[in-house]
């Protein structure tokens, strides 16, 4: 037997060893497909079977394509360099370098990236008059580039209604614009490959001649065009081996197909799916929790990830009193492994969604561990807090001109770069800042608001219609009265409605996600008050300005994990915190509405649990901030369905003295594992009653009296019974239940 393939396992064998004949290899996670795809490569050139320029591979990464040169000329004596080894993009691009002419461009065509098509984009729109509001300019984007990938041209297009063809219109100008300048976009480089293969017969039977051999890696990720591309490039002789993973398909929102798996099964007539099944990674337990999860999806190809390394750590569930709590016990737990001798890069920290991350890093930040944003930045540092934090301080000082220039056109309301030149030096000449020589400009006073009894600021300024800068001046002022007596979180509610940054945002096709960061600022600004009792617009920014510097950890340092699930896919840690598992949280809230929704977060959320080889930390929040109010929440359905066996459950101690039925169990605190329960099922929340009405820890309430709250403790039986409620504008009061006369909030 060949050394290449020696110690592989039977079923990577018989991969890596197949007769000419397309294949479709079910490689589930850490089960070695890049090494059975390398390995594929190697042996295919090494037997004879194939030349190195007869091989075309396609990965989904430049990282993965380099990758795998690497590992092929580790193994055989060969110059990698000519090869066909790269992204579906990369390949396209070399395809129309070579072939310009036949595809209609220039020699030297150039492509534009994303931020490139979207200046261009916003650019012809508003040169064709599209008013920015109907046809958002990221929204257009999303369109064409959605377009593109389903093969269809401007003229293609169906439309229904005048939106559908206003988009279509704008995308023929974009077309023509760029067929005139000679520039493409990434998802023109693949359409335009695939018409190139489609119409021309000659150069479609000379690449199919050439690649008797066409491997795809992570083909659960490829669309529509990408999976037709393919079609055009193999033909009769053609042997297609696609490696991929159905359950790992995370990538609906991109456009991936996991269709194509099976639709490719049918077209390639392929009689056997081969399925690699043992994991290399983590212990029996975390796989076995995973398998349990996903076998509740429908329309899998079906697999079931075992390894030979044994059953390991039962994973461990914390159930916390709130997000804080949940924050503190994942700081705890890090500690503690760190001191146990696990390095903090191996320790990675997973959550849904990117706000997850603000209070996590604020708990990090307090415990000086040293923590790093993998693929993304850190919550002060995102674009659209940068810009939220921008107005609070003009809010709060509007003579920063740091922060007017930040967002004095964002979003857009047509003050040019002109305009701006000149205020600048209107300011240098008086010594002023920007502010002041804007004021000075439009004619409008400073000074402090007038109120009319019970009613809003009223303006110096005359009452008419303002453009430009003027109704920056305008906007920037009335924000600043209106706030004067408002409390921090709602400055910051304020701030976000009336800057336009929430409806930018909303207006966006992919904005969710900017959206969620913005309320969790909300967040951030209610948590402050209740954590240093200051209310002060001031002290908030300054703590804002101490956790955006510079405390991530620096290249090379030893530094814990911080990624959004998406993120993860394809990286491993010994030990794994993923955190948030609540229904609405994970599975998203998005999810309910949508086809297939709950099944691609359940893929998620297998993916998440095979990130961890020795150790796997599951927690949720019983109550959590949400829009600056505190909301109750249920667990995840996802906890349900791992079955019990496997699982030991955390539950914290009580702050203060709680009131709970008669299966009220005190367990340890965070970090006592060894007195922990195994196969205890998930945790029901307290409930208490007076005469009429049952409440629970958690629960929105209102009072006659005090306003609006939240149920956070309770204590005593019968008439002693007591509550303690965190009004919203009142503070933290204990009630007696049988005087208190507390009504539900939605009553």
């Amino acid at each position: 037997m060949s050394p290449l393939v020696s110690d592989l396992n039977p079923e990577q064998l018989e991969a890596v060893t197949l007769p000419h004949q397309s294949a479709l290899i079910l490689a589930g996670a850490g089960s070695g497909k890049t090494r059975v795809l390398t390995t594929r490569i190697a042996h295919l050139i090494q037997s004879g079977q194939a030349s190195p320029h007869g091989v075309l591979a396609v990965t989904f990464t430049n990282k993965a394509a380099k990758e795998m040169l690497v590992r092929i000329g580790a193994m055989l004596p060969i110059d990698t360099r000519g090869m066909w080894v790269g992204t579906f993009h990369g390949l396209c691009n070399r395809m129309l370098r070579a072939h310009h002419q036949d595809a209609g461009l220039p020699r030297t065509f150039q492509i534009m990236d994303g931020a490139d098509q979207l200046a261009l984009i916003k650019r012809l729109a508003k040169a064709a008059g599209a008013d920015d509001g109907k046809f958002p300019p990221r929204q257009l984007q999303w369109f064409i580039n959605g377009a593109k990938e389903e093969g269809l041209r401007a003229s293609q297009v169906e439309v229904h209604d005048d939106f559908a063809r206003g988009m279509a219109e704008l995308y023929r100008i974009y077309e023509q614009q760029c067929n005139q300048e000679g520039v493409v976009d990434f998802a023109e480089l693949l359409l335009r490959s695939h018409e190139l293969l489609t119409r021309n017969e000659y150069l479609r039977d000379h690449y199919r001649g050439r690649f008797d051999h066409i491997l795809v890696d992570e083909f659960q990720d490829t669309n529509r065009l990408q999976y037709a591309w393919l079609k055009q490039l193999a033909g009769e002789q053609s042997a297609v081996f696609a490696v991929g993973d159905d359950d790992q398909s995370i990538y609906a929102f991109r456009g991936a197909n996991t269709g194509n798996m099976r639709d490719f099964e049918r077209d390639f007539r392929i009689p056997k799916v081969i399925k690699l099944e043992q994991n290399y990674r983590s212990h029996g337990n975390i796989l076995d929790a995973a398998n349990a999860l996903i076998r509740n999806n429908g329309s899998r190809l079906g697999k079931n990830l075992w390894t030979a390394e044994g059953h390991g750590e039962p994973i461990r569930v914390y159930n916390a009193p709130t997000d804080f709590d949940e924050a503190a016990f994942i700081v705890n737990e890090v500690k503690s492994l760190q001191a146990a001798g696990t390095p903090l890069s191996q320790i990675a920290l997973l959550y849904r969604s990117n706000a997850q991350s603000r209070i996590l890093e604020h708990a990090l930040f307090n415990a000086a561990l040293a923590y790093r944003v993998y693929g993304g930045m850190r919550f002060f540092e995102r674009q659209e807090i940068k810009h939220a934090l921008a107005y609070l301080r003009l809010i709060a000082n509007p003579e920063d001109d740091n922060a007017l220039l930040r967002v004095v056109n964002f979003p857009v309301r047509g003050i040019g770069t002109r305009t701006l030149e000149q205020l600048q030096d209107d300011a240098r000449r008086q010594g002023s800042s920007i502010w002041a020589a804007i004021l000075q400009r439009c004619g409008i006073a400073s000074n402090p608001p007038e109120r009319t009894p019970g009613g809003p600021a009223r303006l110096s300024e005359p009452d008419r219609p303002k453009k430009g800068i003027e109704s920056f001046a305008v906007l920037i002022e009335s924000m600043r009265r209106a706030c004067e007596a408002l409390p921090l979180g709602e400055i910051v509610e304020h701030m976000l409605a009336h800057s336009g940054l929430a409806a930018h945002y909303r207006a966006e096709r992919e904005g969710a996600e900017r959206l969620e960061n913005l309320n969790e600022l909300v967040n951030a600004a209610t948590g402050f008050v209740h954590e240093t009792e200051d209310d002060s617009l001031a002290a908030f920014l300054a703590h804002a300005s101490l956790e955006a510097g510079e405390h991530q950890a620096g290249s090379g340092q030893d530094a814990l994990q911080l990624m959004t699930v998406h993120a993860a896919k394809g990286l491993e840690f010994h030990s794994v915190f993923l955190s948030g598992l609540e229904e609405g949280l994970f599975p998203h809230e998005n999810s309910r509405n949508e086809t297939g929704g709950v099944e691609e977060e359940r893929r998620l959320m297998y993916v998440a649990v095979t990130r961890a080889r020795r150790r796997l930390y599951l927690s949720f929040a019983q109550s959590r901030m949400l829009h600056g109010q505190t909301r109750y929440n249920i667990p995840s359905r996802f906890l349900h369905e791992i079955p019990e066996g496997l699982l030991l459950w955390l539950r914290p101690l009580p702050q203060a003295a709680a009131l709970r039925d008669e299966r009220q169990v005190r367990l340890p605190e965070p970090g006592s594992l060894s007195s922990g329960r195994m196969g205890q099922g998930v945790p029901d929340v307290p409930v208490f009653q007076d005469s009429a009405t049952r409440w629970r820890i958690g629960q929105n309430v209102t009072h006659a009296k005090f306003g609006t709250g939240v149920i956070v403790n309770c204590e005593g039986r019968g008439a002693d019974a007591r509550v303690e409620v965190r009004f919203r504008r009142s503070g933290t009061k204990w009630l007696l239940l049988e005087y208190a006369r507390l009504m539900p909030a939605d009553a």
